[in-house]
């Protein structure tokens, strides 16, 4: 494996950890900060939006080599996740979490190219799903650790070492990931032109709606556990392991399945697979099995879309939007996490706290996605690129 893709990896690891920890302490975070957990909510949104607004920093740094912006997103992690270890108040950590936002979208659409660019012909999907491993392995170890951290010691700590391993994977980056030409510099304008397209609407509204359908869900995963599944809060963490070792299963089978296939297809099979597993969130009894099972099961299709969608944008933002595309996926995920915390929260207030009535406010919008996404194939992905994404193979 090229040490490039284990430095990207790592950044992933930091912005994936920073992202979901939140899921995991969510009660601990909520009773420091004197807020209810529907509140606290809006810890998870502030991250959300500030993905949103970081993006911007992409349309000003167009010109600057990849690595670079790079290492600069990981200063900025470094710095939103010590300001959440040391937030002292609900509005302190809501500030924090948005500055921790704030490089996310911006690194994976620039980590995508890079992955890209140094991928071996016709491994290009599988390049990128490498990179967005760290993420699913922080959502595998780090997250559980951040959760075990909570319980045990403090919720702040975990914030601490996400701190420090930013700083690490600035390190990192300066020593393994090679020079890599800035984009075609098509002006400020021209970086937008992928979206006077019918097709990458198509693409965002897809991701949008599935990850706010799923986040109805996820956003509450935490206490889920706990009272309808009947787990105690010191089990949580193992739960939280199996939930990110479904997200690596998924985010390894749908880079693997992208390679050799249409990739809104393949994002329309995992959206499916997450909107099948908020249905059975509604109709399945709680318990210790039906609760681990729809953990790794909805974990597992949220992944497997990661490397399609971001394949999708890229190639869509082509001569000069690149980076601008790969992020927007990154947006619409996260501007779906907002809206579907915000939603899940609602659900949760219109039917008396039972969390199970999560999934059923997820079920439609991941069910919207499907549809786009298979509109999408049949419509718009007429040219899949497959003859370009063939290697040669020689037989001895």
């Amino acid at each position: 494996m090229k040490k490039s893709l284990l430095a990207l990896a790592s950044g992933a690891f930091i912005l994936g950890a920073a992202e979901f920890v939140m899921m995991g302490i969510l009660p601990q975070a909520a009773a420091a900060t004197g807020v209810d957990i529907p509140t606290a909510g809006h810890y998870i949104s502030a991250y959300a939006i500030g993905v949103c607004f970081g993006t911007l920093i992409l349309v000003f740094g167009r010109k600057v080599p990849p690595k670079d912006l790079i290492i600069a997103f990981m200063v900025i992690a470094l710095m939103g996740n010590l300001f959440s270890a040391f937030s002292a108040n609900a509005a302190m950590l809501v500030i924090a979490r948005f500055i921790s936002g704030l490089p996310h979208g911006a690194f994976f659409g620039t980590a995508t190219l890079i992955a890209k660019t140094l991928a071996d012909k016709g491994k290009e999907a599988q390049a990128v799903s490498i990179m967005v491993t760290g993420q699913t392995l922080a959502n595998m170890l780090g997250v559980p650790a951040g959760t075990l951290m909570a319980e045990f010691l403090s919720w702040r700590l975990a914030f601490g070492i996400l701190a420090a391993w930013a700083a690490m994977t600035i390190v990192l980056s300066l020593a393994w990931i090679p020079f890599v030409a800035p984009i075609k510099d098509a002006g400020i304008a021209g970086q937008f032109k992928f979206l006077t397209r019918r097709g990458p609407w198509v693409i965002l509204a897809a991701v949008f709606t599935g990850n706010a359908g799923v986040f109805c869900w996820w956003s509450y995963i935490s206490p889920w556990l706990q009272k309808t599944g009947g787990w105690s809060s010191s089990l949580v963490p193992m739960l939280m392991m199996l939930a990110g070792f479904g997200m690596v299963v998924g985010g390894i089978i749908g880079g693997r399945i992208t390679d050799r296939w249409r990739h809104a297809g393949t994002a329309a099979l995992g959206q499916s697979i997450s909107c099948i597993g908020l249905l059975l969130v509604v109709l399945l009894p709680g318990n210790h099995g039906t609760t681990a099972l729809l953990t790794f099961w909805i974990a597992f299709g949220l992944f497997f879309i990661s490397a399609p969608q971001q394949l999708l944008m890229t190639e869509a933002g082509q001569g000069g939007g690149e980076l601008i595309a790969g992020a927007a996926v990154q947006v619409a995920f996260n501007f779906g996490n907002a809206i579907g915390s915000i939603v899940g929260g609602a659900m949760l207030t219109s039917f008396s706290m039972n969390y199970r009535f999560t999934g059923l406010g997820g079920v439609p919008l991941t069910l919207l996605a499907v549809g786009l996404l298979t509109f999408y194939s049949w419509r718009c992905e007429t040219d899949t690129e497959a003859i370009h994404r063939m290697r040669e193979i020689k037989v001895d």
